[in-house]
């Protein structure tokens, strides 16, 4: 079990949102943190603490008129940590070889991946071709649905019909190097973790997976440790104190360590 930092950038500013509560429509999101630095302060953070493979998430469609500021953020901290942090939000084959040369160790990607509500093999087959699977992450972020977790993309907002379960990570294990997982309904809630979700997870466990979604409390980094028998790498972010939580960041460094 590791812990891996992250960098929420929405609207040209490092935040911490509800993650449910994203709209593309007028850019909006219900919002925990704003951050007064920049997202170049966190990864000089990160790297001053030779903490690696975090993410960057830039929150804004492509077409979102704060897509560029975002996009700004973004590269400016893999510039100050080459090969230390993995990015998404937008990624396609054509865009990838930007973020990659530009310091990212990793591309994340959902959407154009999953489109229809289905995997789309095809653009998975380009990406890789593009990205190699070393490079790759796959973003199976998911929400419940008639009892079954289900992917989800657009930042959240459409369901997929693809049941995140054991076929479905031994299927996609092939094409990446590993697995990130937010667990939507709870992520940015500071509730608790999806502990069934967390246990599909840590019984697979055949590439690494990062888990964030509702960790508040050391409690639950000991249900992660446990359920996910010490295996899956967790993120936290409105529960830590460099986003105004109570978590301290050194604490959660010495547990996870």
């Amino acid at each position: 079990m590791e812990f891996r930092p992250c960098i929420d950038i929405h609207n040209g500013r490092v935040k911490q949102i509800v993650g449910s509560s994203l709209q593309d429509a007028e850019n909006a999101a219900e919002e925990n943190f704003v951050a007064g630095q920049d997202a170049a302060y966190y990864a000089e953070l990160y790297k001053c603490h030779k903490i690696k493979n975090g993410h960057i998430i830039m929150l804004n469609h492509v077409e979102s008129s704060y897509y560029e500021a975002t996009k700004v953020q973004a590269l400016s901290a893999l510039s100050v940590y080459p090969g230390g942090l993995q990015a998404g939000g937008g990624i396609t084959p054509e865009n990838a070889a930007q973020f990659l040369n530009a310091g990212a160790s990793h591309v994340i990607v959902t959407s154009y991946v999953f489109r229809d509500g289905r995997i789309n093999f095809e653009n998975l087959d380009k990406l890789v071709k593009e990205t190699g699977k070393e490079k790759l992450v796959l973003d199976l972020s998911c929400r419940i649905k008639n009892g079954d977790y289900h992917i989800v993309t657009d930042r959240w907002q459409k369901y997929t019909d693809v049941v995140l379960n054991k076929e479905t990570l031994d299927e996609l294990s092939s094409y990446c190097d590993e697995f990130l997982i937010h667990a939507v309904d709870v992520e940015g809630k500071a509730e608790g973790i999806e502990e069934d979700l967390v246990e599909i997870l840590g019984n697979w466990n055949k590439i690494p997976i990062t888990y964030a979604g509702g960790v508040h409390t050391f409690d639950d980094l000991r249900k992660l440790r446990e359920l996910g028998h010490d295996k899956i790498h967790v993120t936290i972010g409105s529960a830590l104190d460099l986003f105004g939580g109570t978590m301290k960041f050194e604490d959660v460094l010495s547990y996870v360590s």
